[in-house]
This record gives C-alpha cells, structure tokens and sequence, in this order.
C-alpha cells in the first residue's frame, strides 16, 4: 500500500512537472523567436535557418525554467494533497515522513542528474551546432551592412552610410568611418562603390574618392581613383569564434585546471580547442563550469523546501502563510542560486566555499527534518 501511495504522488508530481516545464519553455520560446527574426529581415537568411536556430535554443531555455518548474510543481502538489486532507491518510495508512522526505530526495538526485545533463552536454552542444548553423548559411550581407540614407553603426567600431543605390547595383556617396584606436579612426569618402567577393572574401570596391585618417595625433589624407575596403571582419567575427558557453564540459575543465595550476605547456595545446582560454578570461570560464555543474546542486534544497509543507497540517497552522513563505524561501533559494555566478573569481578557496553552499543547506535541511520529525513521533 505504501508503495502505491508514493508512486501515485511521484505520478502526479512529475506529470504536474513536466507539463509546467515544457509549458512554460514553450512560452518563453515563442517570445524569444520573434527576437531572432533580424535573422531572416536584417541579414536576410531563409526560413529554415531561422526554425532550426530558434529550436536550437529551445534545450536552453529549458535549462533556465527547470528549477522554477520543478519547485513550484512539486510545493504545489504537496500543498494541494494537504487541503484536500490527502496527506492526513497517507499519515494514517503509516508512511512515515521521515522515509517520505528520504523518498523524495532520492528522486531530487535523480532530476539534479537530468539536470546537469542539460546544462553541462545538451546546451552547450545546441548552442554550437546553432552558431555553425548561421556560419555555414548563405545570407545578404550587403543589405544587411549598407543602408540607403541610414547610419548604419549595428557593426562595432563601424560606421556606414550610401546616398542611393542604382539599378546595376552601384553606391553612390559611400561614406565610411572606421574607429582604430581610443583617439583614432580612418574616413572614407568615395563617389561610387559596387560589392564584391574577391577570393570569396565580401569586399566593397570604391572609386574616386578620398581617405582621411588620424594616428598618434597627425592627419593623413590622400585621394584614389580606385580602392577596396574588406568586409570580411565585420561579416564573420561574431560567428566564427565559438563562446565560452558553446565549448565542450571536459573542454573548459581542462581549460580551468591548466589556468589554475598555471600549466602554460598544456595551455598551449587546450587553445588549438578553446581559443579564448587565457587567464584574462579565467573568471568567465570558471563562472561557466559554476553555471553547468555548481549550480544544479541547489535542486534537493528546493526539494527539502518544498517538504517543509508536510512538517505541519493546516489544522494547527495558517496554512496559507506557511505555504506562502516556503514560496517565497524556494524562489529566493533559486535567485540566490543564480547570483553566485557573479561571486566566482581566480580565488580557489573562495570559488570552493561557493560550491559548497548548496551541500551545506541541504545539510541543515535534513537535520531540521530529523529533529521536527523525531519529536512528532515521539509525541
């Protein structure tokens, strides 16, 4: 009979759960792929890049609302078993709530695993394969980059601007300016301008026209008959180079101990992988290993919060704020949670005592539940 009882809350927990997360994600997904529609307006790519980007980004979003829907389903079948007296005859048929809290932990450790495997593998691999899906994508940069009568400075350190454009494909009035240093920069002016693929690098080929630039505090200018200024930069920078989030788990932990222990040799070969694996950016790849495996630890804690709604029946308490306040403690255990990120730093010991937090709560947990449930059996 005890069986059967657990498995018919587990039943309604995970199905509430499931329904929520993916509810949820899809949600959350919708809203995110109208973001993603510059891909086909601005840059110009096909409809199927756009769908097969956004779903791409789908396992992600499930990664962020997973400790949201898990706490909430599992707070709120508990708290709904308990105003339906529900929970009053699983106490009577003699399931214990110490072996309920066990039960229920055990199965925290199975969704904390599921958990990691989103965060540390199916993310980061989504999340590359996207990034290679625009690289490899055909896309019309040129009217993405050139805008008729528009500043167009969406590109980095770039500013660009055509009068008009004419039937043959021509610019005319081109003017561009080019940020190079603090104080800096570089301006084009040409009369005409056409776009080119020279050795399949975008290039715009600019005639009569005049460069003027300023370097270390003197100008320079000189005019031309006839110039190319290289696109290829500023077409390909933002995909070409993966992001820390987009690496492999077992890259940046590779990449994390040979910073740690300052292995220059091994650094050397782990950045043929992980190009961004330096020590200016030992901060971002250790708060990354945090995000995928740190914080998914917190995930008992909110399920030993969420038991704390069986601890007292709502006869003897004001049920409503009880329930309210181990809602409030679930959704600031799992902004807290988020926020270590900013605490993680090159401090070793530091970055240890972070990690620890979640083990030390759930530690404290289990306690409070050993001493509030010993007591009531005695009674």
């Amino acid at each position: 009979m005890k069986k059967i009882i657990f498995r018919k809350f587990l039943y309604d927990c995970l199905i509430f759960f499931i329904i929520a997360l993916i509810s949820s994600s899809i949600i959350i997904w919708v809203f995110q792929a109208v973001n993603y529609l510059d891909l086909v307006i601005d840059d110009g790519r096909n409809y199927s890049v756009y769908w097969y980007f956004t779903l791409l980004n789908f396992p992600k979003i499930v990664s962020k609302i997973y400790p949201f829907a898990f706490f909430f389903s599992f707070s709120y079948v508990i708290a709904k078993y308990e105003l339906n007296n529900e929970l009053i005859i699983f106490w009577n048929f003699g399931v214990n709530k110490m072996n309920f809290v066990n039960f229920f932990f055990v199965i925290s450790i199975i969704l904390l695993f599921i958990q990691i495997s989103l965060t540390a593998f199916a993310v980061p691999s989504s999340q590359n394969i996207a990034r290679s899906l625009v690289r490899v994508s055909d896309y019309n940069f040129v009217d993405n980059f050139i805008k008729i009568k528009k500043f167009n400075a969406s590109v980095h350190e770039l500013t660009i601007y055509t009068e008009d454009k004419d039937s043959e494909g021509n610019y005319n009035n081109i003017y561009i300016k080019k940020k190079i240093d603090n104080d800096d920069f570089q301006i084009i002016y040409a009369k005409k301008g056409i776009f080119k693929k020279n050795q399949k690098e975008p290039v715009l080929e600019l005639f009569n026209g005049e460069n003027t630039s300023l370097s270390d505090g003197k100008f320079t200018n000189f005019s031309f008959s006839k110039s190319e200024f290289n696109l290829n930069p500023y077409s390909t920078n933002t995909i070409l180079v993966k992001k820390t989030q987009e690496h492999k788990t077992d890259e940046l932990i590779k990449c994390a101990i040979s910073l740690i222990n300052k292995d220059i040799k091994n650094l050397k070969i782990i950045k043929e992988k992980v190009r961004n694996c330096e020590f200016k950016n030992q901060d971002n790849i250790l708060a990354e290993l945090h995000k995928r495996l740190g914080i998914p630890l917190y995930l008992p804690t909110l399920m030993l919060t969420a038991l704390l709604l069986i601890i007292n029946s709502k006869e003897k308490i004001n049920f409503s704020k009880f329930r309210l306040i181990t809602f409030l403690i679930g959704f600031f255990i799992i902004i807290f949670s988020e926020s270590t990120l900013r605490f993680i730093n090159d401090s070793i010991k530091f970055n240890i005592f972070i990690i620890l937090i979640p083990v030390i709560t759930i530690i404290m947990f289990y306690f409070y539940f050993l001493i509030k449930l010993k007591t009531k059996i005695v009674k």
